[in-house]
């Protein structure tokens, strides 16, 4: 149980009277917004430049504001998920944005009808220097645009096209028939975070009876969840179709300005370097002392007893130390967020579980929600919510509202890099060879997890919606059996692929957004270039990294990974990558 939040220290809380001093002070500012959202008199008359010009900066202002609100709001309700005065603050922002959006939703469809010259005038007009890049993207996207009157249509149907995830969501939590197995004696619930814990168990019995329970379930659900996302595939294929894309992936790509061509080298990259990950599964089989490794057995540390149990602040320490070739301004600004409440550090009662970054554009820092446990999961997660907060600051500090926010396809870069950083500095001092072989196995599940894994899906769904453009019938069968060989593919035959495993697909969320999983794998793969080129180029490295963290959204991600010497449409990035974890193994190989 956690502690009750009035007897944390304040230095150990963040402080969102940096946001809104009172309650007072946010119902004032919500009635003002409240007053501000009819933008009707710019309707029809967008293709004049001090109109346009003055819509957007009005909308700006209005999302500025709501943005502080919406922040407050979520950050006090965080602190404690059990009060209803926070959730009623949540429920009137979510009116209050939908008002907003449809009072500017003629904004976008007017721009788009406008004259290709006309738009082209206004991106090179000095007046909207902050909107340039925005306005080039309705360029580009012209083509993808349907008539007004259908546009308004799409629109309004939204909340059917998101119904198959949300039936997803439905049938996941509020209708999973939760399994139960006998730990130690006792009943145990398998919900999906016990999972996870349970396969992390040091008894194999628990884990494959955790295994095997949890799927039994899922295979129980299999012909609805079919057809739920089938359903969402479908969606996909229309859409693209309906907005003159050559196909799912080029559409959902292009929500984010990136080329297919990432993907491809992604996938490509993967491929070359499945055998590394084969190698690092069968000496984990044998230091497990395993005659064969099963799907529950993969996730089990081959290095037991190595944690790093330590306090609050000697992690914090200890993460500022691994930091240090980021340089004196990134050290001075993570003692600040230490010292001056951006971090909200312990477990308490109510508190939303987990951590995460959060940043008000306007307000001079961002907030990291941690509950920090001495663990050594909990130690790389302070440097990884460190990174996620510095990408914020530099971006908003430099870039102006509209350009500030960084797209999804970057969130995870500056934080990974963090994690990398903090690992080879903590190879680099420790003298105890059973931590160092802990860390190196460390390091190389997380490229797993998240490079190969999130690959992996990425495979599958790419095959998926590639069987339904071509007319192939999506069923329950013939997915498993895509999914199967997949798994067979990245585990290699030092794993047994087990026949529940058939049925993995089945239970993840993220496919229901189309092609969004392989950015935590494009993600990582940039970090660990970064940080790689870091650590063996020193300064010159470290000014282009700032320059990447300094450029928000200022252009398309790929573009602006490349001021940090990353170009994901070559293959250098990918294979600096895979080399480093090539190290990593052959290492881990040596220590005894």
């Amino acid at each position: 149980m956690g502690k009750d939040r009035k007897d944390v220290p304040a230095n150990l809380k963040w402080r969102l009277e940096d946001i809104f001093s009172s309650l007072d002070e946010w119902n004032r500012v919500y009635d003002e917004v409240s007053g501000k959202l009819d933008f009707s008199k710019y309707e029809g008359k967008l293709g004049d430049a001090d109109m346009l010009f003055e819509c957007l900066e009005g909308i700006n202002a209005v999302a500025l504001d709501l943005n502080k609100l919406y922040s407050y709001a979520f950050m006090r309700h965080d602190e404690d998920t059990r009060n209803s005065e926070s959730a009623a603050l949540m429920a009137r922002m979510d009116m209050l944005e939908m008002k907003l959006m449809g009072s500017i939703a003629f904004v976008n469809p007017e721009l788009t009808e406008l004259p290709v010259e006309v738009l082209e005038g206004f991106a090179k007009d000095e007046k909207f220097k902050d909107y340039d890049y925005t306005i080039k993207q309705t360029i580009k996207r012209k083509p993808h645009v349907l008539s007004k009157d259908t546009e308004a249509l799409l629109s309004q149907e939204s909340r059917i096209f998101d119904g198959f995830r949300q039936v997803f969501t439905m049938i996941d939590n509020a209708d999973f028939p939760y399994p139960t197995i006998k730990v130690d004696g006792e009943k145990v619930t398998v919900t999906h975070g016990m999972y996870g814990v349970l396969l992390q168990s040091p008894n194999r019995r628990v884990r494959r009876e955790a295994f095997r329970a949890y799927y039994k379930a899922y295979i129980g659900l299999i012909n609805t969840i079919t057809a739920a996302y089938v359903g969402n595939v479908d969606k996909d294929v229309f859409l693209a179709r309906a907005r003159k894309y050559e196909s799912s992936l080029q559409k959902a790509l292009d929500g984010e300005d990136v080329d297919v061509k990432v993907y491809q080298n992604l996938l490509k990259s993967v491929k070359k370097g499945l055998p590394l990950l084969h190698r690092y599964y069968r000496d984990k089989k044998k230091l497990m002392g395993l005659s064969s490794m099963h799907m529950y057995d993969v996730y089990v540390s081959p290095v037991e007893d190595a944690e790093i149990k330590v306090d609050y602040e000697d992690a914090f320490k200890i993460v500022k130390e691994g930091l240090a070739p980021l340089g004196e301004e990134y050290q001075a600004l993570l003692q600040e967020a230490h010292d001056n409440s951006w971090i909200d550090v312990e477990e308490t009662e109510g508190k939303r579980s987990g951590a995460y970054s959060a940043s008000v554009y306007g307000i001079p820092h961002p907030y990291v929600l941690l509950n920090y446990q001495k663990t050594t999961g909990d130690v790389f997660t302070i440097a990884h919510e460190l990174g996620h907060a510095m990408h914020s600051y530099f971006s908003e500090k430099n870039q102006p509202q509209e350009k500030a926010d960084y797209k999804i396809f970057v969130a995870e870069v500056a934080s990974t890099v963090n994690e990398v950083l903090l690992l080879k500095y903590l190879m680099k001092t420790t003298t105890d060879q059973k931590l160092k072989k802990y860390l190196l196995s460390y390091y190389m599940d997380m490229l797993k997890g998240t490079l190969f894994r999130q690959t992996q899906f990425a495979e599958f769904e790419y095959i998926a919606h590639d069987m339904a453009e071509k007319g192939q019938p999506l069923t329950k069968d013939a997915l498993c059996e895509v999914y199967l060989g997949l798994n067979k593919k990245y585990y290699g035959r030092s794993v047994v692929s087990d026949p529940e495993i058939a049925y993995e697909w089945a239970r993840i969320p993220h496919l229901y957004r189309a092609f969004y999983v392989y950015k935590y794998a494009t993600g990582i793969i940039s970090a660990v270039s970064i940080a790689e080129r870091i650590y063996n180029e020193g300064q010159v490295a470290v000014d282009d990294y700032f320059k990447f963290l300094s450029s928000g959204g200022s252009d398309s991600p790929v573009e602006l990974l490349k001021l940090a010497g990353v170009d994901l449409t070559k293959m250098d990035a990918f294979n600096s990558c895979m080399a480093s974890f090539k190290a990593a193994l052959e290492e881990f190989e040596a220590l005894e």
